[in-house]
């Protein structure tokens, strides 16, 4: 890659990016080229095919290598579906000197220690996200680090995912002739194009609303402190408009960015939107009415249940009050009045996320809500990261392979030995019945 320039992928369930972009001289990300595909092998948020979804990524790298002018031979993924789940976890190191003062090693070390744990069969670690630090006892500690110390210990944020479903993920960014850089959950790539710093001290809760699964994470005091996947998304509101309307999916997906709206009171019984017959058949006529209210029932159970997350985490609470609210990004935070009702179900504060202000320039094809997720991880693949877990499922992956090509090779030499055998069989048989008809002459 040249320019230092690095690539963030989103794998989503509607769309493919592939983002090509370096950093300038005033440390804002300058995007060199973005590349789109239609997702066809991923369902909210998991590859359920592997082939389509090569097919996909290819395509939408293609058009991005196009754009850039750049070759593209890694790329930072984000992972997202209902299989993500996180914990809390506290873990601690004693270490050797306590004389000498706490660095990055130390608090390396025990990062690594958590990665160790033993999760439940089929799921193994993807983040290991540390909140607040004890050096000797002393608690609510940020920065341990040039402190002295005996005994290093931690709370941390821990993100579990299925093993399959990662793997999968490697396999297609593999089998794409790619490297896997890294690894990044979704809402956490989100939060880094659309958050401020402010607003992750003072309490927020980031809603990412995609085609397959509403992801949330929330900050407080700039630590992260709750993640979660809704396995809904923009996909099963299109769905409720095609069986609500006895219309193809085609047009539901155009009826809902056009005409959509979250809040019925917007619209009047006597609004009507003419949808071309199929095959020379009448028009149909749809009432915006019945239309918003399709799509009301639907957005107000995803808000609930995201709202339910929020209230699980302790928002009632003064001390874990989330002061700046809630920040809606993704491609189905474009929906109109979408805003006024997350504020109405939950009381609490809401804008809309766009990821411009860490990017040079104001094209609004970068700066759309539908991208936050593809420039954090692009973000992320320009910061420098000093544990990848892409490192370990990059070995794996290679790991298996090698094992499919011995198995592949041992089944050969079985089939050229069964050959030989069976042919040095047959000669023998021959021989025998030769023998039998000279003594019996």
């Amino acid at each position: 890659m040249k320019n230092n320039s690095a690539v963030g992928l989103d794998i989503g369930t509607t769309k493919i990016v592939a983002m090509v972009g370096k950093k300038n001289e005033f440390n804002k990300v300058e995007v060199l080229g973005i590349g789109r595909s239609k997702s066809l092998g991923v369902h909210r948020g998991v590859v359920n095919n592997i082939t389509q979804t090569i097919q996909s990524i290819q395509q939408a790298i293609e058009e991005a290598k196009s754009l850039s002018g750049n070759e593209i031979e890694e790329v930072v993924v984000g992972i997202a579906g209902q299989h993500i789940r996180s914990i809390q976890h506290s873990d601690y190191i004693t270490r050797k000197n306590p004389e000498e003062v706490i660095d990055e090693n130390d608090i390396e070390k025990l990062i690594l220690q958590v990665y160790k744990l033993v999760m439940l069969p089929g799921e193994e670690i993807i983040h290991v996200l540390p909140q607040e630090f004890k050096v000797d006892g002393q608690a609510e500690i940020k920065e341990p680090i040039g402190m002295y110390g005996g005994r290093l210990e931690a709370n941390f944020h821990v993100v579990v995912g299925q093993v399959s479903s990662i793997k999968n993920i490697g396999r297609c960014i593999k089998s794409s002739g790619l490297k896997m850089a890294n690894i990044t959950l979704e809402p956490l790539a989100s939060s880094d194009a659309v958050l401020s710093n402010e607003e992750k001290e003072a309490g927020v809760a980031l809603i990412d609303i995609g085609g397959g699964t509403t992801d949330l994470a929330i900050f407080k005091d700039g630590i992260i402190r709750h993640t979660a996947v809704i396995p809904f998304g923009g996909n099963v509101i299109t769905d409720d408009i095609k069986e609500g309307c006895a219309i193809i999916e085609k047009q539901a997906e155009l009826l809902k960015i056009k005409f959509g709206s979250a809040w019925p009171g917007e619209n009047k019984e006597t609004e009507i939107v003419s949808i071309p017959g199929l095959r020379g058949r009448d028009p149909k006529e749809i009432s915006l009415k019945t239309l918003s209210k399709i799509i009301n029932a639907r957005v107000v159970e995803i808000i609930e249940q995201v709202f339910l997350e929020i209230k699980n985490y302790g928002h009632g609470d003064n001390k874990n009050k989330l002061i700046a609210g809630i920040v809606l990004t993704g491609g189905g935070s474009q929906l109109n009045h979408l805003k006024q009702l997350v504020e109405y179900i939950t009381g609490m504060d809401t804008r809309i996320g766009y990821p411009g202000e860490h990017l040079a320039g104001d094209s609004s094809d970068n700066t759309s809500p539908m991208f936050a997720t593809a420039v954090g991880l692009l973000m992320n693949a320009l910061e420098s990261s000093k544990y990848s877990k892409a490192s370990e499922i990059n070995e794996n992956i290679e790991a298996t392979d090698n094992v499919e090509e011995e198995e592949n090779n041992i089944t050969k030499n079985k089939k050229v030995i069964n050959n030989e055998f069976s042919k040095r069989s047959t000669f023998e048989k021959w021989v025998d019945k030769f023998k039998e008809f000279l003594d019996n002459a």
